[in-house]
């Protein structure tokens, strides 16, 4: 307890004061130039924990240079994976098939071409980052109106992903929904040189493809995206109990455009964002600069990770409650990194006067400053940087459409009745995010109206030692996915959430054709993308503990870990939900 509340304070006085980071590795590393390769995410591991090896990695610098790299994959058929600076992907999109298979990357791909004021357009290069794109914006009086709310993503990664900010309002919060034009370099035949740049504009159906792609169609070269004017935004932060969230998250996204919500079903608290468009006129130059994605000092991290892993160890759920607390009540009070007037700079200056904080709408959207600094030897580091593997964790994320929201909101409170602590160790990790999100023309993006949720959660460095609570995450993980037909978000999940997920989406068969035309060889294909695609077996792989990483679904209890006294038992809430528990009765037994 001493440890947590002084690896408390430490993480307030850090962020307070200021400090240099680290930024993350690429996330590509080879042991002979650029040959010899292998490829990872941000995280430094993927979904099944295996090695993902490459003949060599490519930088193209200008799209002629990558036409001819395609080009010399196509004709001798080999594999070929694109992959971004920080590769911000759990699941294994950036692995091409097999360690022969070349990845291409864009990170010298990273021009702004062209910002068109007068038209409110601008173009980028496929490996520019978010943060870049809302820069330059900005210094032309426009703005892209809704992003992710992590900026160290490029444009071609977070539009193969579908990746998204919050709101109901106009075309919704998803990027590629303004998305005007793209050129896109694929495979091609002999008398077309192998390869072929496609310049697709919003008359050509198959942009509805090219939009979310999951990187299987080709090397995204360009993108036009429609901007408008810069505005301000007004924010506000109230906390209320979570008793009629059921009831009230629907039209609280209705009610405000760029809205949100924090659930923390343990602590029976939800955390309203007010965020609102308000006039131009409105003083203030508000600065959102969120808490967890500015450096953290690594002994912070070492220590955090430490105390998580002795309360896993010792099965002290109370620990993580009192924990779960003093994280929320830090970051309240330290308003989340929202600044009435704040600056970026290598000291930051805080000056929160209350709410509501308003600001333009670049420096309210997104941040990640953890990036922004020189280095330091990784004193502080992003939090998730995978270098000194402090922090690891499980990412389950869904979209619920509108009309469901109220039933699994109800069942996910039901299990909190039943196990009033379960949920204390996702409350360490910001808890249950909640954004909104339209339905979309993507032939692979979102069918409905709905709510994303966001759930992070402790992850062991064992793949065969179970969590507490196992079976509740489990049961949630299920029931969102499955009772609720949840679509999971492209990016993030474990494998299980992939199960038969092509079958959700009515215009599967207009994207599976597209894919045939612009790569009928599937050099852009891997096993993993055919399994999720449906042109393969199932993405889930049946062994000892395999339920535990969410590898499978249980149906035998050696899915789960039955020497550690967990079994494949029916879910509390969602009774075909099939999760390991922890069974004292069995553990009792056993002792007699």
């Amino acid at each position: 307890m001493k440890i947590l509340k002084s690896t408390l304070i430490i993480f307030l006085i850090v962020f307070v004061n200021g400090v240099l980071s680290s930024p993350p590795d690429d996330p590509v590393q080879c042991t002979s130039g650029n040959k010899d390769c292998t490829v990872t995410n941000s995280y430094g591991v993927f979904p099944d924990r295996s090695t993902c090896r490459a003949s060599q990695v490519m930088y193209p610098t200008t799209e002629q240079e990558l036409t001819s790299m395609v080009a010399s994959a196509s004709k001798s058929n080999t594999k070929v994976k694109a992959a971004t600076r920080y590769s911000h992907s759990i699941p294994k999109l950036a692995c091409p098939g097999g360690q022969d298979g070349i990845i291409i990357s864009t990170n010298k791909l990273n021009r702004v071409v062209k910002v068109d004021a007068e038209s409110r357009r601008m173009t980028v290069e496929s490996g520019v980052l978010l943060r870049e794109v809302i820069s330059e914006a900005a210094k032309n009086g426009l703005t892209l109106p809704y992003t992710p709310y992590w900026w160290g993503i490029t444009m071609g990664g977070l539009l193969a992903t579908g990746a998204h900010g919050s709101s109901l309002w106009k075309k919704g919060s998803a990027i590629h929904e303004y998305v005007v034009s793209m050129r896109i370099v694929t495979p091609a035949a002999a008398e077309e040189g192998y390869a072929k740049v496609r310049s697709l504009t919003e008359s050509d159906e198959e942009l509805d493809a090219a939009k979310v792609s999951l990187g299987v169609l080709g090397v995204v070269s360009q993108v036009t995206l429609q901007l408008e004017p810069m505005f301000k935004r007004a924010l506000t932060y109230v906390e209320k109990d979570d008793s009629d969230l059921a009831e009230e998250l629907v039209n609280f996204g209705k009610e405000h455009e760029f809205g949100d919500v924090g659930w923390f079903p343990s602590q029976k608290k939800a955390l309203y964002r007010v965020d609102d468009r308000v006039s131009n006129k409105h003083s203030g130059n508000g600065l959102y600069d969120f808490i967890p994605f500015r450096p953290t000092l690594t002994a912070t991290l070492a220590a955090t990770r430490g105390t998580e892993e002795l309360q896993e160890k010792t099965r002290d759920a109370n620990g993580k409650c009192i924990g779960a607390k003093l994280v929320t009540g830090t970051l309240k009070t330290a308003a989340y990194g929202l600044t009435n007037n704040g600056t970026h700079s290598k000291i930051y200056r805080y000056f929160f006067t209350g709410y509501p904080v308003v600001g333009p709408n670049n420096r309210m959207q997104s941040s990640g400053t953890c990036l922004d600094s020189l280095e330091d030897g990784k004193i502080t580091i992003c939090p998730w940087d995978s270098r000194l593997g402090l922090q690891f964790f499980h990412q389950t994320a869904f979209t619920i459409s509108l009309s469901n929201i109220p039933g699994f909101i109800k069942d996910v409170q039901k299990l909190v009745e039943l196990e009033p602590q379960a949920l204390c160790g996702l409350e360490l990790n910001n808890g249950i995010l909640m954004r909104y999100v339209k339905a979309s023309s993507a032939y692979l993006g979102k069918t409905e109206d709905a709510v994303d949720f966001d759930i992070t959660y402790f992850r062991s460095k064992d793949p065969l030692s179970p969590r507490l609570f196992e079976d509740i995450y489990e049961e949630i993980e299920q029931m969102g996915l499955f009772k609720y037909g949840g679509l999971p978000h492209w990016g993030k999940n474990r494998n299980l959430a992939f199960i038969e997920v092509i079958k959700k989406y009515p215009n599967a068969q207009k994207f599976l054709s597209v894919k045939n035309k612009y790569d009928p060889q599937g050099i852009f294909s891997s096993e993993w993308t055919d399994q999720v695609l449906g042109l393969k077996e199932s993405v889930t792989t049946l062994k000892d503990g395999c339920a535990l990483e969410g590898l499978c679904i249980c149906s035998e209890d050696r899915h789960c870990a039955p020497s550690k006294k967990y079994y494949c038992r029916p879910g509390k809430v969602y009774k075909e939900a099939r999760v390991c528990a922890f069974d004292n009765e069995a553990n009792l037994k056993d002792e007699l």
